[in-house]
């Protein structure tokens, strides 16, 4: 629990750069909710990543310069911390991910047609609003 966390992708988040806030939770615990702090309450700062620049730079391109996450399912204050640390792991290695680029593709020939169809008919329907022409005019 102490020490850096290191997620599967190789990111490193010091220890210095994880804070936490313990509260009460509500939900199951019976009578023990009143009395233990075992919402969990992390906020890490992400301008202390320890990761190659552009993969750092894409962390905090996609979450900001610092994250907060709240863990309180559990009833045990350890798993809380656990399962807080286990979501920013994710989170930190989903928004390291580059994204693949996106290929252009055509229009289908069918979605073509349908849209000329669609514009034929709406300029029909607008043609029938106007006054007749006057064949003297």
């Amino acid at each position: 629990m102490d020490g850096d966390l290191v997620t599967p992708g190789g990111i490193v988040v010091p220890e210095r750069a994880i804070s936490w806030r313990f509260s009460r939770a509500t939900g199951p615990g019976g009578q023990g909710v009143n009395t233990a702090d075992s919402r969990d309450e992390l906020v890490a700062d992400l301008t202390e990543l320890v990761a190659p620049e552009p993969v750092a730079e894409r962390v905090r391109a996609v979450l900001g310069d610092s994250i907060r996450i709240v863990a309180r399912a559990e009833r045990s204050q350890l798993r809380n911390r656990q399962a807080a640390l286990q979501r920013l792991a994710e989170r930190l290695d989903a928004a390291a991910r580059r994204r693949p680029p996106r290929t252009p593709t055509r229009p289908t020939r069918g979605s073509v047609q349908k849209r000329l169809e669609t514009k034929r008919r709406r300029s029909r329907v607008k043609d029938a609003r106007r006054e007749p022409k006057d064949p003297e005019a």
